[in-house]
């Protein structure tokens, strides 16, 4: 992007909480935090310091598959953003007091996220969509493992997956690839190549329902269903369905909802998908008297959907929103690098976006009505939090 001023560096890890051991289980989110406390030649607070200077942005995420590092900053600074990226990622100090304070931030957003109940019923859907599995856990992992995981155990599980063969790098911007593949041939040098982690399959049960009594104001309900992994040939149908369903303000969810009966401020449909399964979520958040209402209603579209009632203008208005939302999503360079950082990572291969958007242009009526009734007419997960009890939500459903 040479007309670009800025350029966004990352380094993408194919490991994520799926791949941790149940007991040490929030191991990959503790590595992402604490890449940033130091390095054998920068303290935490250098590394801050050097960023802050020339105005960078430097951050970083953990999924359920991968994590991700990544700085953004002027191109003329773009020899610092990669001989930081490149120290922090081959070369983290793990000393015992870093440890033992960021374990205390990690401690202190746990707390965060289970005062918020949108986050917690998403959360406890996972649990139900897999059960006594790793991807039905939450990424940040329980204050119990948190509290007792030791730098040795870190610095082991850093050791086994952050080797070559799970990373790939990506950039974008004003850039010159020969000098950036250079430099990362140069600086980033292990004895051991690696290799990516060997994962489970999840198994097709499901839990029905999930009800987490809390004194709320609303209501949260969440409902899942199991759905084609990332490899699927279904997959660009999938988001078409998603869309119609809950993807936009013209979509069914919120137009019932909120616009025509003001049940809700905000509800939506997600796709989410992964090396070997799928899901389709929906969630909403409601006065607790409307709840029943709320959940009659989506059942309503849902079953609508799983008998094929789809409109012709629904499905075009539906796949010009996804070519559409495609082109804008790389306006800048940090959606560009983030777009080829996750698909050579997760693909092996990085489609341009001309081919992505003939992909969803090729999505027949007829693929959408197929894993519309595939998704919407398997065994389903409900997720409650609010001020009920499971006893009163058994009886909904009865």
């Amino acid at each position: 992007m040479p007309y670009s001023d800025a350029v966004c560096l990352g380094f993408w890890v194919g490991t994520g909480s799926r791949d941790e051991p149940d007991s040490l289980a929030g191991a990959s989110h503790f590595l992402e935090h604490l890449l940033f406390k130091g390095t054998s030649t920068r303290t935490a607070r250098e590394i801050a310091e050097q960023v802050d200077r020339v105005g960078g942005d430097m951050n970083a995420f953990t999924t359920k598959e991968y994590t991700a590092f990544y700085i953004r900053l002027l191109a003329e600074d773009i020899d610092l953003g990669l001989e930081i990226l490149c120290d922090i990622l081959t070369d983290p100090s793990f000393l015992q007091k870093e440890v033992d304070s960021e374990r205390q931030v990690i401690l202190e957003e746990v707390l965060m996220h289970m005062d918020e109940p949108s986050d917690l019923v998403v959360e406890y859907l996972f649990e139900s969509l897999y059960p006594n599995h790793p991807l039905g856990r939450e990424v940040l992992g329980t204050p119990e493992i948190i509290s007792t995981i030791g730098v040795g155990e870190i610095r082991s599980f850093f050791q086994k997956h952050y080797l070559p063969k799970n990373i790939v790098f990506s950039a974008a911007g004003n850039i010159s690839h020969d000098k950036i593949s250079g430099y990362i041939s140069d600086n980033f040098r292990y004895q051991a190549t690696g290799e990516r982690p060997n994962r489970r399959p999840p198994k097709d049960q499901v839990v029905s329902l999930k009800v987490t009594q809390r004194d709320t104001e609303q209501a949260q309900l969440a409902v899942g269903f199991k759905a084609v992994d990332r490899h699927s040939p279904y997959r660009y149908a999938l988001s078409v369905v998603n869309q119609i369903l809950g993807g936009g303000l013209s979509s069914r969810l919120f137009q019932k909802i909120r616009e025509e009966r003001g049940l809700a401020y905000s509800i939506g449909s997600e796709r989410v998908s992964f090396a070997d399964t799928g899901a389709l979520m929906i969630s909403v958040g409601t006065n607790p008297a409307n709840a029943c209402q709320v959940l009659d209603l989506v059942d309503g579209e849902i079953e609508e959907m799983a008998r094929s009632a789809i409109t012709e203008k629904e499905f075009e208005s539906a796949k010009k929103h996804l070519a559409a939302e495609t082109l804008l999503s790389i306006e800048d360079c940090g959606s560009r690098m983030s777009r080829i950082g996750a698909s050579l990572l997760l693909h092996d291969d990085v489609i341009t976006v001309e081919e992505v958007v003939s992909r969803i242009n090729a999505v027949t009526m007829e693929d959408v009505r197929y894993i519309a009734a595939e998704v919407f007419n398997s065994n389903r997960s409900l997720s409650v939090v609010g001020p009920f009890s499971k006893e009163e939500w058994e009886g909904f459903y009865s």
